[in-house]
C-alpha cells in the first residue's frame, strides 16, 4: 500500500448513524494510531459539535497541509468536509458511519471502519466531479420534491438508520402533492415541463443501502444525470419503489432520464431541496451545474485482473 507523506486528520461526527455504530474521539484515535504508526505518520482527530462545524474544521486542516482529511460520519459530514476540500489539492477520506453512505458505496469504500481508515490513509486518490444546486455543493445527489420532503421528515425523527428512513418515506408518501416544474438544459432547451414527484440531479448512483435513483450516473463523466419521476399515487409509488432496489428505475415508463452539464429549474413557488440529504430552502429558480474533476477522494486500490 502507498501511504501519504502528509499528516492525517479525521473529523468525527459522534452522533452520525444508528446509536450502536457511533464512535467517540478516543475510538477513532485508536484506529488511526494503529494505521498511522505503521506508516510513520502523525495525525489529529477533531469532533463536530454542531451543524456546519465539519466544514470549518476541514478548512482549518486544509490550511495546515493535512491530507487526507477524513470525514468520519454520514452523508452530511462527507458533504461538509468534501465541500471545504473541493478545488483544493487535499484529499478527502471517508469512514462511512451514516444511515445511507451512498457516496462511499459508489466508491467501493468499506463500511468496516478499520478497513475504511486503511483506505483513507494508504490507498489511491481518485478525482471526481462535484455538483452544485442553489449555490450549494453536493458530492452525490441533490433533489427537489418528494425526496427533499422525505429528507426533511427524516431530520425530524429521533435516531438514524434504514428503518427510520423507511418510516419517513411512508409518512411522506401519503398526502404528498407533486408540484409543477420547468427544467431546461445546457442550451436553454426545455427538458421537462409539468408536474413531477421529484427532480433529481445525480453525480452518484444511489441514496445509499442499494437504493439506486440514477443507475447510469458516473462520478467522473463530466455530466449530471437528471432524473424526473412523474406523479403517482401512494400505492403505485410503493410498488414502483422496488425498482430502486433492483437498479431498474430507468425501465419505469413514468421516469424521464437525461444528462446535462447545467440545468435550470423553475417553479411558481419557492422550492425546498436537498444536497446530499441536507434540506435547504430555495427560491422559485434553482441553477444546477456540474463542476468537473473538482475533488480528490482516497479510494481502494484497483484489484489485479
Amino acid at each position: 500500500m502507498r501511504c501519504t507523506p502528509s499528516p492525517v486528520a479525521a473529523i468525527v461526527n459522534p452522533v452520525a448513524g444508528p446509536v450502536a455504530s457511533r464512535v467517540s474521539r478516543s475510538d477513532a484515535a485508536a484506529l488511526l494510531a494503529r494505521v498511522c504508526a505503521s506508516a510513520g505518520l502523525s495525525f489529529e482527530v477533531a469532533c463536530t459539535e454542531r451543524a456546519g462545524h465539519a466544514g470549518e474544521l476541514a478548512a482549518g486542516f486544509q490550511g495546515r497541509g493535512f491530507s487526507p482529511i477524513i470525514a468520519w460520519g454520514g452523508d452530511g459530514t462527507v458533504n461538509e468536509v468534501g465541500s471545504a476540500l473541493a478545488f483544493q489539492d487535499n484529499a478527502l477520506g471517508i469512514v462511512p458511519r451514516g444511515s445511507g453512505n451512498g457516496l462511499a458505496r459508489a466508491l467501493g469504500i468499506s463500511l468496516d471502519p478499520g478497513r475504511a481508515v486503511e483506505t483513507a490513509v494508504c490507498e489511491v486518490d481518485r478525482t471526481i466531479d462535484v455538483g452544485q444546486l442553489g449555490g450549494r455543493l453536493f458530492l452525490n445527489l441533490a433533489g427537489i420534491g418528494f425526496d427533499a420532503a422525505v429528507a426533511a421528515a427524516f431530520g425530524q425523527l429521533k435516531g438514524r438508520g434504514l428503518r427510520r428512513y423507511v418510516r419517513a418515506t411512508l409518512s411522506t408518501v401519503v398526502g404528498y402533492t407533486p408540484q409543477d416544474y420547468r427544467v431546461t438544459g445546457d442550451t436553454g432547451a426545455e427538458l421537462f415541463h409539468g408536474p413531477a414527484l421529484l427532480v433529481e440531479l445525480a453525480n452518484g448512483t444511489q441514496f445509499g443501502n442499494g437504493v439506486t435513483i440514477a443507475p447510469h450516473a458516473r462520478l467522473d463523466d463530466g455530466r449530471l444525470d437528471v432524473v424526473i419521476v412523474a406523479p403517482r399515487g401512494a400505492a403505485r409509488a410503493m410498488w414502483g419503489a422496488r425498482r430502486l432496489f433492483t437498479g431498474t428505475i430507468d425501465r419505469d415508463p413514468g421516469v424521464h432520464m437525461t444528462t446535462a452539464r447545467r440545468v435550470t429549474i423553475d417553479a411558481s413557488h419557492p422550492m425546498c431541496f436537498h444536497v446530499d440529504g441536507e434540506v435547504v430552502q430555495g427560491g422559485t429558480t434553482l441553477e444546477g451545474v456540474l463542476r468537473p474533476a473538482a475533488l480528490r477522494v482516497r479510494t481502494p486500490a484497483p484489484t489485479a485482473g
